[in-house]
Parts: structure tokens; C-alpha cells; sequence
């Protein structure tokens, strides 16, 4: 077999085949040529598709033997995609020899990144999918409040009368005998702790929401028993029977 003469003719077919891709790098002793593809959706100094240069060389007893090719100008290629390309070529080389195979491994090569394309955006419609349900759950867990047990309970209540000030207050009134007003013997009434454990230990978990909870001193609760008293006068009442 004439190999310089099978490899002009392969040449000249490639040249027609890609017409105005096709660039020849050099000549002697071998041919050395370079042919660009790109997957679908391809969008140059985008993300959007793959890219590369295929770089060929051929060998003294091409097509008998494999010629040498190289990946070049790599866009969007991720980790170890190089690597399985040329395992994808070099299975495609080995499955042609002996016949002339460039055409067959720029199309072999052409598919490759097509089907590594959908992956890559499957994988990127997956990741934005899981992102937004990750902002969604987020979101519903700042309304839903805290899931509640009397342990929780108790340790929220404790920390929640030290920050009212309602623990110190009783605990001075107690000490001074002061009366407290209608509104503090709510906040302090420790009988509410219990109510409230007893509905925790009946019934299923509730959930709270503690911001409820944090405008109680603008309740007006003070007494006001005095201003609504109605002062008695026995002597003014009249006898209509008279």
C-alpha cells in the first residue's frame, strides 16, 4: 500500500468535507491538520456548549497504524473530560484501522460532546432545581416557628421572664409585699406555667411563634377595679310607695 498517496487522497476529501475548517498545519514529513467542533447550543465566551480543536498527525503507515491526535482550545470542558475523549477516539481509532478514519473520529468526536453537553445541563438544571427548594424550605421554616415540648418549653418561658424583667419583678414584690397590678399578676402568674405544660403533655407538639410574644408590654392589663367602683348612699333611695 501507497500510505503517502492514500493520506493526499484522505486530505483532499477532508478538505471538500469541511470546507473552510479544515486548516493545514503543516506538510513534510506528515500531514499535520486541524479541524474545530462544538456541541449544540454552542455559544462562544459563553457557557452555553462545548468546544475544542482537534489537532491530527499522521503516522508512516497511517492507515495501518493510529495517528496521533491531540485536544486543543478546550471550552467549557470540566474536569477529566480531555481524558475521556481520547479514550472515546482511541476506541474508535482501534475499531478503523486499516481504513482511512478522520471523517469517523470528528463525527464520533462531534456526538461525544453533544451527549456530554445534555449531562452538563441536566446536572445544571438539578443543582438551580435543588437551590430553590433549598430558599423555598428556608423560607416556610421563618414562619412556621419552633416545634414545642415541655423541655422547650420551660427554657423558652425561663429565658423569655428574664428578658421582660417579669422573674425580677416578682421576685422583688414578693420580697416587699408590694401589690402588683392586673397586668403583671398575668405575666408572673406562675399557674400558667402548669396550664400550660398540661396542654403540651395532652395534646400533639405545637409550634409557637415567639414574635407574638413581643409587644405584651403594650397591653394596657392594669387594674382598674378602683376607677369602676359605684360609691352606695343608702339614704338616697327614694321608698315609691310613699
Amino acid at each position: 500500500m501507497d500510505y503517502k498517496e492514500e493520506q493526499n487522497n484522505e486530505i483532499e476529501a477532508l478538505e471538500s468535507i469541511y470546507c473552510g475548517e479544515l486548516e493545514i498545519l503543516t506538510t513534510e514529513p506528515f500531514h499535520k491538520f486541524a479541524i474545530p467542533i462544538k456541541s449544540e447550543e454552542y455559544e462562544p465566551e459563553t457557557i452555553n456548549g462545548l468546544a475544542c480543536r482537534l489537532e491530527f498527525v499522521y503516522t508512516s503507515k497511517y492507515p495501518d497504524e493510529p495517528l496521533n491526535i491531540f485536544i486543543e482550545e478546550q471550552e467549557n470542558f470540566e474536569e477529566g473530560d480531555e481524558k475521556k475523549l481520547k479514550d472515546h477516539l482511541a476506541e474508535q481509532i482501534n475499531e478503523n484501522l486499516g481504513m482511512v478514519m478522520v471523517f469517523t473520529l470528528v463525527s464520533a468526536a462531534q456526538e461525544w460532546l453533544n451527549v456530554q453537553w445534555d449531562r452538563v445541563k441536566l446536572q445544571r438544571e438539578e443543582k438551580a432545581a435543588r437551590k430553590l427548594r433549598e430558599e423555598e424550605e428556608a423560607e416556610l421554616k421563618r414562619f412556621e416557628g419552633t416545634r414545642v415540648t415541655v423541655e422547650t418549653f420551660l427554657s423558652w418561658k425561663e429565658k423569655f421572664d428574664e428578658q421582660m424583667g417579669h422573674t425580677k419583678r416578682r421576685e422583688i414584690a414578693e420580697k416587699e409585699g408590694k401589690k402588683l397590678t392586673g397586668r403583671e399578676l398575668f405575666m408572673t402568674d406562675k399557674t400558667l406555667d402548669q396550664s400550660d405544660l398540661k396542654f403540651l403533655e395532652d395534646g400533639d407538639p405545637v409550634k409557637v411563634d415567639e414574635s407574638l410574644f413581643q409587644h405584651l408590654d403594650d397591653l394596657d392589663l392594669d387594674d382598674e377595679d378602683d376607677e369602676d367602683d359605684i360609691d352606695f348612699d343608702p339614704n338616697n333611695i327614694s321608698d315609691d310607695s310613699a
